[in-house]
């Protein structure tokens, strides 16, 4: 298999998740907001700004 296979393999492998990590944050995030309601948005910057 030629390098340009296996960084193509590569490429579409790292794509794929982060499609999952996306969907996975959409979830996520569909939680937070019932919880946290109108608030949901402001409390994950708040959080991502201090932790980060």
């Amino acid at each position: 298999m030629s390098v340009e296979q296996v960084n193509k393999q590569i490429m579409i492998k790292l794509a794929k998740e982060i499609i999952e990590l996306d969907i996975k944050r959409d979830e996520k995030f569909e939680e937070l907001t019932q919880i946290a309601g109108n608030h949901a948005y402001e409390i994950l910057r708040k959080i991502q700004n201090t932790c980060l």
